[in-house]
């Protein structure tokens, strides 16, 4: 899955170069979480992720805990957490998951993945879902019109 992978690295070469302009802690909207709170959100999101390829691979099914994202926010109170610190750790991160989503064999592709009470998906979907959830989110961090 090498597309999957080229497009996580290259987010991450474009937050990479776009950190210092980024307001981390305003909110990215009214009521919202501020950016860093975001930012933790996607180091969480990247550690769920982990762990459902890589035990996706090791089995011929997975059943994985719903991820409750506001509670793990509050819980660790990103907002006081340094930015920068947070963003080495999110481009780490994202720099092994798009290693291990190159290393998805195919016969594990099909493998089918329970997340919670949502209805099962396709390793496959979950990869390619995990970059367009990376997008989403990346896209209410970022300058406007950087994605």
């Amino acid at each position: 899955m090498n597309q999957p992978a080229n497009d996580i690295r290259s987010l991450i070469d474009l937050v990479q170069r776009l950190s210092r302009d980024i307001a981390w802690q305003e909110p990215y909207g009214p009521g919202k979480w501020r950016r860093v709170q975001m930012l933790g959100h996607l180091v969480d999101s990247a550690s769920n992720n982990h762990q459902r390829f890589v035990r996706a691979m090791l089995q011929s099914s997975l059943e994985f805990p719903a991820y409750d994202s506001d509670g793990f926010v509050e819980v660790q109170s990103y907002e006081s957490f340094p930015a920068a610190t947070l963003l080495e750790l999110w481009a780490s991160y994202n720099t092994l998951l798009a290693h291990v989503i190159e290393r998805i064999p195919v016969q594990s592709l099909q493998v089918q993945c329970q997340i919670g009470a949502d209805a099962p998906v396709s390793l496959e979907f979950l990869a390619n879902d995990y970059v367009r959830h990376l997008t989403h989110h990346l896209k209410q961090i970022l300058p406007e019109n950087a994605l």
